[in-house]
């Protein structure tokens, strides 16, 4: 019963809390991800084809 105990239930809250932040924060730092800064560049000089001429 939350009423009996609620040192308890709050330890147990913070705990969870805790394990959620640590899961999350290590999900989001275990990957590296590479950042091409060129890719847009890249991306603008391919060549189109012309419909106009």
């Amino acid at each position: 019963m939350p009423q009996m105990a609620p040192m308890n239930w709050l330890m147990l809250f913070i705990l969870f809390i805790l394990i959620f932040m640590l899961f999350n924060t290590m999900n989001y730092f275990s990957f590296m991800y590479n950042y091409d800064k060129n890719y847009q560049t890249k991306k603008s000089e391919i060549k189109k084809i012309n419909w106009k001429w």
